[in-house]
């Protein structure tokens, strides 16, 4: 019998929509599985409970007073990025130097998502300003797949990748600037969308002017990665230069026939960084599926080179130190980020403006090396996930009790 968190975001929505389950009961259903199972996972950094309960009451009320005028994801829940400003839960932004910061403000992506129904749980776990590819923090303990609780999740979307793959929300917020939607996706088996720059709004915060970072969301199907796009979008234009989308929603794409594809595909790393055989192995057995399927997968050479890398790494410093830490702050910054902020620091103004045109204009033979192909298959990351580097450590954080494991689909959790 299908549990009720085994159901995809749009499945516990049409179930609402039916009466065959209140928002109440999803919600208390999800939280009661938090609080047995997190003390595994560490997804979560804040538990919003009570006003979670207390807007789960609210959707319940609506869908007997007003059933004909639901939002799409009505009394669906959800969790929230702990980079993402919100005005009833508290911000660290993965910082022991921002701790019990309380933004005025809900960012545009938690308005859209709260205006689509849906109800977060809580704030889920990221690195210090989500600048590295593992979710471990200074106040809590690095973030696991539920695939194997002895591996990290990935980040810097670690907190909602292990959210969503544990069976937590069917669909949480995340950020992506150089992989943190697509690395935890990756190491959580779910569907990881970046979109494109411009679609989702990104304030109100001044926007990022690298032009790397967009809000999105990770799920279990491409069905609701979809309608978590199409929420998004809804509320806002993007950034200062808004794309258009496609004719209709997202939805409607992804549920029509998309014909025989053109799928270029490459396992080398652009870095140059040896790339681990297991991770080559994903990218065959998914040509073999593509190819099965009728599509044409032709072998390709690495859009980008290490030139783009480099200076990808050198943004990566400014970025770090535009984080606005207080002055007598920074001794609680952890050493890598202290490190990268020192490292932008020392990048003077000329040569940034020339970085930053440099990264977009690597763009634009990108786009051209690949127009003709539908589909670009590669490797999501050089290596298989591994082994968390911190070990548990005192934590401020919410601790949920202990308890089994379970299953989730008969494989979640594995050890």
């Amino acid at each position: 019998m299908t549990e009720l968190h085994e159901l995809s975001a749009l499945e516990q929505a049409a179930a609402v929509r039916a009466r065959e389950v209140s928002p109440v009961e999803l919600v208390d259903h999800h939280l009661d599985r938090i609080e047995r199972l997190d003390s595994l996972l560490f997804a979560f950094v804040t538990m919003t409970a009570e006003q979670a309960r207390a807007q789960a009451k609210e959707a319940e009320q609506a869908v007997l007073s007003t059933p004909d005028e639901l939002p799409p994801l009505h009394g669906v829940p959800t969790a929230i990025k702990d980079l993402t400003i919100t005005r009833d839960a508290p911000t660290a932004f993965g910082s022991r130097a921002l701790l019990g910061f309380q933004s005025p403000v809900n960012a545009h992506a938690v308005t859209a998502l709260r205006r689509a129904g849906l109800i977060s749980l809580g704030k889920t776990a990221t690195p210090e300003f989500g600048l590295t590819a593992h979710s471990e923090t200074d106040f809590g303990v690095e973030t696991r797949t539920p695939w194997n609780v002895r591996y990290s999740a990935g980040g810097s979307s670690g907190g909602a990748g292990a959210a969503v793959a544990g069976g937590f929300v069917p669909i949480a917020q995340g950020s992506d600037g150089g992989g943190s939607i697509r690395i935890p996706a990756s190491v959580c088996g779910l569907v990881g969308l970046k979109p494109s720059w411009g679609r989702v709004s990104d304030g109100p915060t001044p926007p990022d002017a690298t032009r790397l970072s967009v809000r999105g969301v990770l799920t279990r199907t491409v069905r609701d990665s979809a309608a978590g796009l199409d929420a998004l979008v809804a509320y806002k234009p993007g950034s200062l230069v808004p794309i258009a989308g496609p004719d209709g929603s997202f939805l409607a794409q992804a549920d029509r026939e998309p014909g025989r594809l053109r799928i270029g595909r490459f396992t080398a790393a652009p870095s140059g960084v040896d790339v681990d055989p297991e991770c080559v192995r994903a990218v065959d057995v998914a040509t073999e599926l593509l190819v099965g399927a009728g599509h044409v997968v032709e072998e390709i050479e690495p859009p980008a080179g290490p030139a783009l890398t480099d200076a990808f790494l050198k943004v990566w410093a400014l970025l770090a130190a535009a984080a606005p830490v207080p002055a007598d702050k920074e001794l609680l910054l952890r050493p890598v980020t202290r490190m990268l902020r020192e490292r932008g620091a020392g990048i003077g103004g000329a040569e940034a403006l020339g970085l930053l045109a440099a990264l977009q204009g690597a763009a634009r033979p990108i786009i051209d090396r690949t127009a003709e192909y539908d589909v670009v298959l590669c490797p999501t990351l050089a290596m298989p996930p591994g082994r968390p580097a911190g070990s548990p450590r005192p934590t401020t954080r919410w601790r949920s009790s202990s308890g089994p494991c379970g299953s989730w689909r008969s494989r979640r959790c594995r050890t």
